[in-house]
Protein backbone atom coordinates (compact mmCIF):
# COMPACT_ATOMS: atom_id res chain seq x y z
CA UNK A 1 0.00 0.00 0.00
CA UNK A 2 1.26 3.49 -0.85
CA UNK A 3 2.18 5.56 2.20
CA UNK A 4 2.02 9.27 2.93
CA UNK A 5 4.57 9.83 5.67
CA UNK A 6 3.68 12.93 7.68
CA UNK A 7 6.02 14.04 10.45
CA UNK A 8 4.35 16.27 13.02
CA UNK A 9 5.81 16.60 16.49
CA UNK A 10 7.59 13.28 16.04
CA UNK A 11 4.42 11.39 14.94
CA UNK A 12 4.55 9.39 11.69
CA UNK A 13 1.16 8.97 10.02
CA UNK A 14 0.60 6.36 7.27
CA UNK A 15 -1.97 5.89 4.51
CA UNK A 16 -5.12 7.96 4.90
CA UNK A 17 -4.32 8.99 8.47
CA UNK A 18 -3.47 12.51 7.33
CA UNK A 19 -7.13 13.30 6.72
CA UNK A 20 -8.00 12.65 10.36
CA UNK A 21 -5.30 14.83 11.89
CA UNK A 22 -5.93 18.04 13.77
CA UNK A 23 -7.30 20.96 11.83
CA UNK A 24 -3.98 22.84 12.06
CA UNK A 25 -2.19 20.29 9.88
CA UNK A 26 -1.62 20.67 6.17
CA UNK A 27 -3.68 18.03 4.39
CA UNK A 28 -3.60 16.70 0.82
CA UNK A 29 -6.23 15.16 -1.44
CA UNK A 30 -5.86 11.43 -2.06
CA UNK A 31 -4.62 11.96 -5.62
CA UNK A 32 -1.57 13.87 -4.34
CA UNK A 33 0.21 11.02 -2.66
CA UNK A 34 3.16 8.66 -2.90
CA UNK A 35 4.03 7.28 -6.38
CA UNK A 36 2.28 10.27 -7.97
CA UNK A 37 2.95 11.24 -11.60
CA UNK A 38 2.89 14.98 -12.38
CA UNK A 39 2.36 16.33 -15.88
CA UNK A 40 5.56 17.56 -17.49
CA UNK A 41 5.84 20.80 -19.42
CA UNK A 42 3.10 22.69 -17.57
CA UNK A 43 2.82 24.60 -14.32
CA UNK A 44 1.21 21.64 -12.60
CA UNK A 45 -1.20 22.56 -9.79
CA UNK A 46 -1.00 21.07 -6.31
CA UNK A 47 -3.55 21.84 -3.63
CA UNK A 48 -4.81 20.90 -0.22
CA UNK A 49 -6.13 22.29 3.05
CA UNK A 50 -4.72 24.02 6.11
CA UNK A 51 -5.76 26.60 8.66
CA UNK A 52 -7.03 29.82 7.07
CA UNK A 53 -4.04 32.09 6.61
CA UNK A 54 -1.51 29.28 7.10
CA UNK A 55 1.59 29.51 4.89
CA UNK A 56 2.39 26.37 2.87
CA UNK A 57 5.62 25.60 1.01
CA UNK A 58 6.12 22.86 -1.61
CA UNK A 59 9.60 21.64 -2.55
CA UNK A 60 10.31 19.39 -5.53
CA UNK A 61 13.31 18.81 -7.76
CA UNK A 62 15.16 21.92 -6.60
CA UNK A 63 12.14 24.23 -6.77
CA UNK A 64 10.20 25.86 -3.95
CA UNK A 65 6.74 27.44 -4.29
CA UNK A 66 4.50 28.87 -1.59
CA UNK A 67 0.85 29.69 -0.95
CA UNK A 68 -1.38 30.95 1.83
CA UNK A 69 -4.56 29.10 2.74
CA UNK A 70 -7.68 31.14 1.93
CA UNK A 71 -10.50 31.88 4.42
CA UNK A 72 -12.00 28.43 3.68
CA UNK A 73 -8.66 26.76 4.41
CA UNK A 74 -7.83 25.77 0.81
CA UNK A 75 -4.46 26.47 -0.72
CA UNK A 76 -3.04 25.90 -4.18
CA UNK A 77 0.36 26.27 -5.80
CA UNK A 78 1.63 25.80 -9.32
CA UNK A 79 4.97 24.13 -9.80
CA UNK A 80 7.40 25.50 -12.36
CA UNK A 81 7.45 23.65 -15.67
CA UNK A 82 9.57 20.52 -15.43
CA UNK A 83 10.85 17.86 -17.79
CA UNK A 84 10.09 14.19 -17.37
CA UNK A 85 12.11 12.47 -14.71
CA UNK A 86 12.26 11.00 -11.23
CA UNK A 87 11.99 9.43 -8.79
CA UNK A 88 11.97 12.51 -6.55
CA UNK A 89 10.93 13.37 -3.02
CA UNK A 90 8.39 16.15 -2.55
CA UNK A 91 7.74 17.92 0.73
CA UNK A 92 4.71 20.01 1.63
CA UNK A 93 5.25 22.08 4.76
CA UNK A 94 3.07 24.25 6.96
CA UNK A 95 2.81 23.67 10.66
CA UNK A 96 3.57 20.07 9.80
CA UNK A 97 5.57 18.46 6.99
CA UNK A 98 4.38 15.80 4.55
CA UNK A 99 6.98 13.93 2.52
CA UNK A 100 5.93 12.09 -0.63
CA UNK A 101 8.35 9.53 -2.01
CA UNK A 102 8.81 8.09 -5.50
CA UNK A 103 7.38 11.13 -7.31
CA UNK A 104 7.62 10.99 -11.11
CA UNK A 105 7.18 13.66 -13.78
CA UNK A 106 5.85 12.55 -17.13
CA UNK A 107 2.54 12.25 -18.99
CA UNK A 108 -0.83 12.08 -17.21
CA UNK A 109 -4.13 10.97 -18.73
CA UNK A 110 -7.63 10.59 -17.33
CA UNK A 111 -9.28 7.25 -18.20
CA UNK A 112 -13.04 7.03 -17.75
CA UNK A 113 -16.24 5.41 -18.96
CA UNK A 114 -18.28 2.33 -18.17
CA UNK A 115 -17.45 -1.37 -17.86
CA UNK A 116 -15.20 -1.72 -20.89
CA UNK A 117 -12.92 0.89 -19.33
CA UNK A 118 -13.34 -0.54 -15.84
CA UNK A 119 -12.51 -4.09 -17.04
CA UNK A 120 -9.18 -4.88 -15.44
CA UNK A 121 -6.19 -6.80 -16.72
CA UNK A 122 -6.91 -9.85 -14.57
CA UNK A 123 -10.47 -10.26 -15.82
CA UNK A 124 -9.35 -12.70 -18.52
CA UNK A 125 -7.99 -10.22 -21.06
CA UNK A 126 -5.67 -11.37 -23.84
CA UNK A 127 -2.55 -13.12 -22.41
CA UNK A 128 -3.35 -11.63 -19.00
CA UNK A 129 -1.30 -14.11 -16.92
CA UNK A 130 1.87 -13.50 -18.90
CA UNK A 131 1.21 -9.77 -18.97
CA UNK A 132 0.78 -9.50 -15.22
CA UNK A 133 3.82 -11.67 -14.46
CA UNK A 134 6.10 -9.51 -16.63
CA UNK A 135 4.55 -6.11 -15.91
CA UNK A 136 7.10 -4.64 -13.49
CA UNK A 137 7.61 -1.08 -14.72
CA UNK A 138 8.12 1.98 -12.50
CA UNK A 139 7.30 4.12 -15.54
CA UNK A 140 3.62 3.06 -15.54
CA UNK A 141 1.40 4.11 -12.65
CA UNK A 142 -2.33 4.26 -12.03
CA UNK A 143 -4.57 6.02 -9.54
CA UNK A 144 -7.93 4.23 -9.36
CA UNK A 145 -10.85 6.22 -7.98
CA UNK A 146 -13.23 4.34 -5.71
CA UNK A 147 -16.86 4.36 -6.85
CA UNK A 148 -19.14 7.00 -5.36
CA UNK A 149 -22.21 9.10 -6.20
CA UNK A 150 -22.88 12.62 -4.93
CA UNK A 151 -25.45 15.36 -5.34
CA UNK A 152 -22.84 18.14 -5.16
CA UNK A 153 -19.20 18.38 -6.30
CA UNK A 154 -16.97 16.73 -3.70
CA UNK A 155 -13.57 17.95 -2.48
CA UNK A 156 -11.85 14.56 -2.53
CA UNK A 157 -11.99 10.94 -3.66
CA UNK A 158 -10.75 7.68 -2.21
CA UNK A 159 -7.99 5.92 -4.09
CA UNK A 160 -4.24 5.47 -4.30
CA UNK A 161 -1.41 5.51 -6.78
CA UNK A 162 0.09 2.12 -7.66
CA UNK A 163 3.16 1.25 -9.71
CA UNK A 164 2.81 -1.44 -12.37
CA UNK A 165 4.02 -4.85 -11.23
CA UNK A 166 2.80 -8.41 -10.63
CA UNK A 167 1.06 -7.42 -7.39
CA UNK A 168 -0.82 -4.44 -8.84
CA UNK A 169 -1.24 -4.64 -12.63
CA UNK A 170 -4.08 -7.16 -12.43
CA UNK A 171 -6.21 -4.47 -10.78
CA UNK A 172 -5.47 -1.85 -13.44
CA UNK A 173 -8.00 -0.88 -16.08
CA UNK A 174 -6.89 -3.02 -19.01
CA UNK A 175 -7.56 -0.43 -21.72
CA UNK A 176 -5.81 2.28 -19.71
CA UNK A 177 -2.87 0.01 -18.86
CA UNK A 178 -2.22 -1.01 -22.46
CA UNK A 179 -2.62 2.62 -23.53
CA UNK A 180 -0.07 3.70 -20.93
CA UNK A 181 2.27 0.86 -21.82
CA UNK A 182 2.32 1.84 -25.49
CA UNK A 183 2.85 5.53 -24.69
CA UNK A 184 5.66 4.69 -22.29
CA UNK A 185 7.32 2.52 -24.94
CA UNK A 186 7.04 5.21 -27.60
CA UNK A 187 7.79 8.29 -25.51
CA UNK A 188 10.25 6.89 -22.99
CA UNK A 189 8.79 8.87 -20.07
CA UNK A 190 6.68 7.95 -17.03
CA UNK A 191 2.96 7.67 -17.75
CA UNK A 192 0.34 8.12 -15.06
CA UNK A 193 -3.35 7.27 -15.39
CA UNK A 194 -6.19 8.73 -13.33
CA UNK A 195 -8.66 5.89 -13.71
CA UNK A 196 -12.26 6.75 -12.82
CA UNK A 197 -14.97 4.51 -14.28
CA UNK A 198 -18.14 2.61 -13.35
CA UNK A 199 -19.71 -0.22 -15.31
CA UNK A 200 -23.15 0.21 -16.80
CA UNK A 201 -23.31 3.99 -16.43
CA UNK A 202 -24.56 6.55 -18.98
CA UNK A 203 -22.72 9.65 -20.16
CA UNK A 204 -25.06 12.04 -18.34
CA UNK A 205 -23.86 10.66 -14.99
CA UNK A 206 -20.34 11.83 -15.94
CA UNK A 207 -21.49 15.33 -16.97
CA UNK A 208 -22.09 18.12 -14.48
CA UNK A 209 -25.73 18.82 -13.70
CA UNK A 210 -25.37 22.58 -14.41
CA UNK A 211 -24.01 21.83 -17.90
CA UNK A 212 -26.88 19.45 -18.62
CA UNK A 213 -29.50 21.80 -17.21
CA UNK A 214 -28.18 24.75 -19.21
CA UNK A 215 -28.62 22.89 -22.50
CA UNK A 216 -32.23 23.03 -23.79
CA UNK A 217 -32.00 19.55 -25.32
CA UNK A 218 -30.44 17.94 -22.24
CA UNK A 219 -32.36 19.61 -19.44
CA UNK A 220 -34.81 16.71 -19.45
CA UNK A 221 -32.06 14.53 -17.95
CA UNK A 222 -31.64 16.66 -14.83
CA UNK A 223 -35.36 17.35 -14.47
CA UNK A 224 -36.11 13.62 -14.54
CA UNK A 225 -33.73 12.97 -11.65
CA UNK A 226 -34.86 16.02 -9.71
CA UNK A 227 -38.41 14.66 -9.79
CA UNK A 228 -37.35 11.15 -8.75
CA UNK A 229 -35.35 12.48 -5.82
CA UNK A 230 -38.08 14.90 -4.72
CA UNK A 231 -40.64 12.07 -4.82
CA UNK A 232 -38.30 9.84 -2.82
CA UNK A 233 -37.54 12.43 -0.17
CA UNK A 234 -41.23 13.27 0.15
CA UNK A 235 -42.21 9.66 0.79
CA UNK A 236 -39.68 8.39 3.32
CA UNK A 237 -42.20 6.30 5.32
CA UNK A 238 -42.84 4.16 2.24
CA UNK A 239 -39.11 3.72 1.64
CA UNK A 240 -38.52 2.75 5.27
CA UNK A 241 -41.34 0.20 5.03
CA UNK A 242 -39.80 -1.33 1.89
CA UNK A 243 -36.38 -1.31 3.53
CA UNK A 244 -37.71 -3.23 6.54
CA UNK A 245 -39.34 -5.78 4.24
CA UNK A 246 -36.10 -6.13 2.31
CA UNK A 247 -34.12 -6.78 5.49
CA UNK A 248 -36.52 -9.57 6.44
CA UNK A 249 -36.27 -11.03 2.93
CA UNK A 250 -32.48 -11.01 3.12
CA UNK A 251 -32.52 -12.97 6.37
CA UNK A 252 -34.99 -15.47 4.91
CA UNK A 253 -32.89 -15.90 1.78
CA UNK A 254 -29.75 -16.52 3.80
CA UNK A 255 -31.55 -19.12 5.93
CA UNK A 256 -32.72 -20.93 2.79
CA UNK A 257 -29.41 -20.62 0.97
CA UNK A 258 -30.92 -18.43 -1.74
CA UNK A 259 -29.66 -15.26 -3.43
CA UNK A 260 -30.87 -12.26 -1.40
CA UNK A 261 -33.04 -9.67 -3.15
CA UNK A 262 -31.67 -6.28 -4.17
CA UNK A 263 -31.87 -3.42 -1.71
CA UNK A 264 -34.62 -0.85 -2.42
CA UNK A 265 -33.06 1.89 -4.45
CA UNK A 266 -32.27 5.34 -3.12
CA UNK A 267 -32.19 7.50 -6.27
CA UNK A 268 -29.74 9.87 -4.61
CA UNK A 269 -27.15 7.08 -4.71
CA UNK A 270 -28.00 5.72 -8.14
CA UNK A 271 -24.92 5.72 -10.41
CA UNK A 272 -27.21 6.71 -13.32
CA UNK A 273 -28.08 9.97 -11.57
CA UNK A 274 -27.41 12.90 -13.88
CA UNK A 275 -24.22 14.56 -12.66
CA UNK A 276 -23.80 12.07 -9.81
CA UNK A 277 -20.53 10.52 -10.96
CA UNK A 278 -19.17 13.83 -12.16
CA UNK A 279 -19.66 15.24 -8.67
CA UNK A 280 -18.05 12.31 -6.87
CA UNK A 281 -15.47 10.94 -9.32
CA UNK A 282 -14.47 13.76 -11.71
CA UNK A 283 -14.83 17.10 -9.91
CA UNK A 284 -12.47 16.11 -7.06
CA UNK A 285 -9.68 15.44 -9.60
CA UNK A 286 -9.86 19.00 -10.98
CA UNK A 287 -7.49 20.88 -11.46
CA UNK A 288 -4.90 18.07 -11.55
CA UNK A 289 -2.54 18.73 -14.47
CA UNK A 290 -3.24 16.35 -17.35
CA UNK A 291 -2.31 15.83 -20.98
CA UNK A 292 -5.72 14.53 -22.02
CA UNK A 293 -8.44 11.94 -21.52
CA UNK A 294 -9.40 8.54 -22.90
CA UNK A 295 -13.01 7.34 -22.81
CA UNK A 296 -14.75 4.00 -23.43
CA UNK A 297 -18.50 4.29 -22.97
CA UNK A 298 -21.75 4.40 -24.89
CA UNK A 299 -23.38 1.02 -24.40
CA UNK A 300 -25.73 2.45 -21.76
CA UNK A 301 -26.79 5.25 -24.09
CA UNK A 302 -27.52 3.07 -27.14
CA UNK A 303 -31.29 3.36 -26.80
CA UNK A 304 -30.89 7.17 -26.90
CA UNK A 305 -28.23 7.26 -29.59
CA UNK A 306 -29.58 10.35 -31.33
CA UNK A 307 -29.46 12.26 -28.03
CA UNK A 308 -25.81 11.14 -27.67
CA UNK A 309 -24.99 13.37 -30.64
CA UNK A 310 -25.59 16.29 -28.27
CA UNK A 311 -24.79 14.73 -24.91
CA UNK A 312 -21.32 13.36 -25.63
CA UNK A 313 -19.85 16.56 -27.12
CA UNK A 314 -21.37 18.55 -24.25
CA UNK A 315 -19.72 16.23 -21.73
CA UNK A 316 -16.34 16.82 -23.40
CA UNK A 317 -16.87 20.60 -23.37
CA UNK A 318 -17.91 20.38 -19.72
CA UNK A 319 -14.71 18.59 -18.71
CA UNK A 320 -12.60 21.03 -20.69
CA UNK A 321 -14.27 24.00 -19.02
CA UNK A 322 -13.74 22.46 -15.60
CA UNK A 323 -10.04 21.74 -16.10
CA UNK A 324 -9.29 25.11 -17.66
CA UNK A 325 -6.50 23.66 -19.80
CA UNK A 326 -8.14 24.55 -23.10
CA UNK A 327 -9.08 21.90 -25.64
CA UNK A 328 -6.99 19.07 -24.21
CA UNK A 329 -6.97 15.89 -26.35
CA UNK A 330 -10.04 13.73 -25.77
CA UNK A 331 -9.80 10.26 -27.29
CA UNK A 332 -12.58 7.68 -27.29
CA UNK A 333 -13.38 4.15 -28.38
CA UNK A 334 -16.07 3.50 -30.96
CA UNK A 335 -18.21 0.62 -29.72
CA UNK A 336 -17.19 -2.92 -30.59
CA UNK A 337 -19.42 -5.38 -32.42
CA UNK A 338 -21.93 -7.18 -30.21
CA UNK A 339 -24.99 -9.46 -30.47
CA UNK A 340 -25.88 -12.01 -33.18
CA UNK A 341 -25.31 -10.96 -36.75
CA UNK A 342 -28.37 -9.96 -38.78
CA UNK A 343 -29.28 -11.61 -42.07
CA UNK A 344 -30.71 -8.47 -43.69
CA UNK A 345 -29.73 -4.79 -43.46
CA UNK A 346 -31.90 -2.32 -41.60
CA UNK A 347 -32.01 0.32 -38.91
CA UNK A 348 -29.97 -0.28 -35.78
CA UNK A 349 -29.50 1.64 -32.52
CA UNK A 350 -25.90 0.47 -32.05
CA UNK A 351 -25.04 1.81 -35.50
CA UNK A 352 -26.67 5.12 -34.59
CA UNK A 353 -24.60 5.36 -31.40
CA UNK A 354 -21.41 4.73 -33.39
CA UNK A 355 -22.53 7.44 -35.81
CA UNK A 356 -22.96 9.85 -32.89
CA UNK A 357 -19.43 9.00 -31.76
CA UNK A 358 -18.06 9.67 -35.24
CA UNK A 359 -19.89 13.01 -35.36
CA UNK A 360 -18.13 14.01 -32.14
CA UNK A 361 -14.87 14.17 -34.13
CA UNK A 362 -16.09 17.61 -35.23
CA UNK A 363 -14.84 18.89 -31.87
CA UNK A 364 -11.20 20.02 -31.87
CA UNK A 365 -8.50 17.69 -30.56
CA UNK A 366 -10.71 14.60 -30.53
CA UNK A 367 -9.72 11.17 -31.79
CA UNK A 368 -11.54 7.86 -32.17
CA UNK A 369 -10.26 4.30 -31.99
CA UNK A 370 -12.70 1.97 -33.72
CA UNK A 371 -13.19 -1.44 -32.12
CA UNK A 372 -15.75 -2.64 -34.65
CA UNK A 373 -13.58 -5.60 -35.68
CA UNK A 374 -12.65 -6.96 -32.24
CA UNK A 375 -16.05 -7.51 -30.64
CA UNK A 376 -17.80 -10.63 -29.38
CA UNK A 377 -21.38 -11.40 -30.36
CA UNK A 378 -21.98 -13.14 -27.01
CA UNK A 379 -20.17 -10.73 -24.70
CA UNK A 380 -20.45 -6.97 -24.47
CA UNK A 381 -16.93 -7.02 -22.97
CA UNK A 382 -14.52 -8.09 -25.74
CA UNK A 383 -11.27 -9.43 -24.30
CA UNK A 384 -8.77 -7.83 -26.65
CA UNK A 385 -8.17 -4.70 -24.58
CA UNK A 386 -4.55 -4.68 -25.70
CA UNK A 387 -5.46 -3.63 -29.23
CA UNK A 388 -7.99 -1.06 -27.99
CA UNK A 389 -5.30 0.51 -25.81
CA UNK A 390 -2.84 0.48 -28.70
CA UNK A 391 -5.28 2.21 -31.05
CA UNK A 392 -5.99 4.88 -28.45
CA UNK A 393 -2.25 5.36 -28.05
CA UNK A 394 -1.90 5.87 -31.82
CA UNK A 395 -4.44 8.68 -31.55
CA UNK A 396 -2.54 10.18 -28.65
CA UNK A 397 0.78 10.02 -30.45
CA UNK A 398 -0.68 11.79 -33.49
CA UNK A 399 -2.99 14.31 -31.83
CA UNK A 400 -1.25 15.05 -28.54
CA UNK A 401 2.41 14.48 -29.39
CA UNK A 402 2.59 15.48 -33.05
CA UNK A 403 3.87 12.16 -34.38
CA UNK A 404 3.39 11.64 -38.12
CA UNK A 405 1.71 8.24 -37.91
CA UNK A 406 -1.50 6.60 -39.06
CA UNK A 407 -3.94 6.78 -36.17
CA UNK A 408 -7.38 6.29 -37.70
CA UNK A 409 -9.05 3.81 -39.95
CA UNK A 410 -10.82 5.04 -43.10
CA UNK A 411 -13.59 7.58 -42.45
CA UNK A 412 -16.30 8.14 -45.04
CA UNK A 413 -15.88 11.45 -46.89
CA UNK A 414 -18.16 11.62 -49.93
CA UNK A 415 -20.26 9.67 -52.43
CA UNK A 416 -20.83 10.12 -56.16
CA UNK A 417 -23.43 8.16 -58.11
CA UNK A 418 -22.16 6.82 -61.44
CA UNK A 419 -25.06 5.21 -63.25
CA UNK A 420 -26.11 2.14 -61.28
CA UNK A 421 -23.11 2.33 -58.96
CA UNK A 422 -21.98 4.53 -56.08
CA UNK A 423 -18.34 5.56 -55.62
CA UNK A 424 -17.19 6.34 -52.08
CA UNK A 425 -14.17 8.36 -51.00
CA UNK A 426 -12.49 8.29 -47.60
CA UNK A 427 -10.26 10.25 -45.31
CA UNK A 428 -7.43 8.38 -43.57
CA UNK A 429 -6.92 5.90 -46.40
CA UNK A 430 -3.27 6.06 -45.27
CA UNK A 431 -1.36 4.15 -47.89
CA UNK A 432 -4.41 2.74 -49.60
CA UNK A 433 -7.53 0.72 -48.90
CA UNK A 434 -7.58 -3.03 -48.45
CA UNK A 435 -10.09 -5.82 -47.91
CA UNK A 436 -9.13 -8.01 -44.99
CA UNK A 437 -10.02 -11.59 -45.85
CA UNK A 438 -9.96 -10.94 -49.58
CA UNK A 439 -13.46 -9.59 -50.24
CA UNK A 440 -15.39 -6.57 -49.08
CA UNK A 441 -18.45 -7.31 -46.98
CA UNK A 442 -20.83 -5.26 -44.89
CA UNK A 443 -22.14 -2.87 -47.57
CA UNK A 444 -25.80 -2.15 -48.24
CA UNK A 445 -27.37 0.06 -50.88
CA UNK A 446 -30.79 1.66 -51.38
CA UNK A 447 -32.70 3.44 -54.11
CA UNK A 448 -35.37 6.14 -53.83
CA UNK A 449 -37.65 3.70 -51.95
CA UNK A 450 -35.11 3.73 -49.04
CA UNK A 451 -35.14 -0.08 -48.89
CA UNK A 452 -31.62 -1.37 -48.28
CA UNK A 453 -30.28 -4.62 -49.72
CA UNK A 454 -26.91 -6.30 -49.36
CA UNK A 455 -24.49 -4.88 -51.91
CA UNK A 456 -21.40 -5.91 -53.83
CA UNK A 457 -18.32 -3.75 -53.39
CA UNK A 458 -14.79 -3.53 -54.71
CA UNK A 459 -11.80 -1.29 -54.11
CA UNK A 460 -10.87 0.94 -57.03
CA UNK A 461 -7.69 2.87 -56.25
CA UNK A 462 -8.44 5.01 -53.21
CA UNK A 463 -12.21 4.60 -53.59
CA UNK A 464 -14.82 1.89 -53.05
CA UNK A 465 -17.43 1.16 -55.71
CA UNK A 466 -20.75 -0.26 -54.44
CA UNK A 467 -23.68 -1.70 -56.41
CA UNK A 468 -26.51 -4.22 -56.49
CA UNK A 469 -28.46 -5.64 -59.39
CA UNK A 470 -31.60 -5.01 -57.30
CA UNK A 471 -30.99 -1.25 -57.11
CA UNK A 472 -30.64 0.35 -60.57
CA UNK A 473 -30.81 3.92 -59.21
CA UNK A 474 -28.79 4.08 -55.99
CA UNK A 475 -29.18 7.04 -53.65
CA UNK A 476 -27.64 5.82 -50.39
CA UNK A 477 -25.00 3.41 -49.11
CA UNK A 478 -24.36 2.06 -45.63
CA UNK A 479 -21.39 0.14 -44.28
CA UNK A 480 -21.28 -1.98 -41.11
CA UNK A 481 -24.62 -0.47 -40.15
CA UNK A 482 -25.70 -2.98 -37.50
CA UNK A 483 -24.82 -4.05 -33.98
CA UNK A 484 -22.48 -6.85 -35.12
CA UNK A 485 -21.54 -6.25 -38.75
CA UNK A 486 -19.01 -7.87 -41.02
CA UNK A 487 -16.16 -5.36 -41.20
CA UNK A 488 -13.53 -6.02 -43.83
CA UNK A 489 -12.53 -2.55 -45.07
CA UNK A 490 -9.15 -1.38 -43.71
CA UNK A 491 -6.34 0.94 -44.61
CA UNK A 492 -2.77 -0.23 -45.14
CA UNK A 493 -1.96 0.69 -41.54
CA UNK A 494 -4.22 -2.18 -40.49
CA UNK A 495 -6.93 0.01 -38.96
CA UNK A 496 -10.60 -0.73 -39.69
CA UNK A 497 -12.99 1.65 -41.42
CA UNK A 498 -15.60 3.13 -39.09
CA UNK A 499 -19.25 2.27 -39.78
CA UNK A 500 -21.07 4.94 -41.74
CA UNK A 501 -24.07 5.85 -43.85
CA UNK A 502 -24.36 8.37 -46.68
CA UNK A 503 -28.01 9.19 -45.92
CA UNK A 504 -29.45 11.29 -43.10
CA UNK A 505 -32.83 9.59 -42.90
CA UNK A 506 -34.49 9.55 -39.46
CA UNK A 507 -33.22 6.73 -37.27
CA UNK A 508 -35.01 4.58 -34.72
CA UNK A 509 -33.66 6.50 -31.70
CA UNK A 510 -34.77 9.94 -32.86
CA UNK A 511 -36.75 11.67 -30.12
CA UNK A 512 -35.84 9.19 -27.37
CA UNK A 513 -34.78 10.98 -24.18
Amino acid sequence: MALNRSICGGLIVAGWGIASMARADVRLPAVISEHIVLQQGIKAPLWGWADPGENVAVRLNGSRVTATADPQGRWQVRLPEMKAGGPYEMTISGRNTITLYNVAIGEVWVASGQSNMEWNVAWDTTDFRKEIATSTNPGIRMFTVEKAVAGEPQPDVKGRWEVAGPESTGRFSAVAYYFAKELHRRLGVPVGILHTSWGGTPAEAWTSAPALHAHPNLRVLTERWQKQIADFEGNQPEYQRRLAEWEKAVQAAKAEGKTPPRRPQDPRQNPWRAGGLYNAMIAPLVPYGIKGAIWYQGESNVDRAHQYRTLFPEMIRDWRRAWGQGDFPFLFVQLAAFMPRKTEPGDDAWAELREAQTMTLALPKTGMASAIDIGDELDIHPRNKREVGRRLALNALALAYGRDISHSGPLYNSMRVEGDKARLRFRHANGGLMARGGELEGFAIAGPDRMFVRADARIDGDTVVVWSDKVPNPVAVRYAWESNPPSTLYNRAGLPASPFRTDDWPGITLGKQ
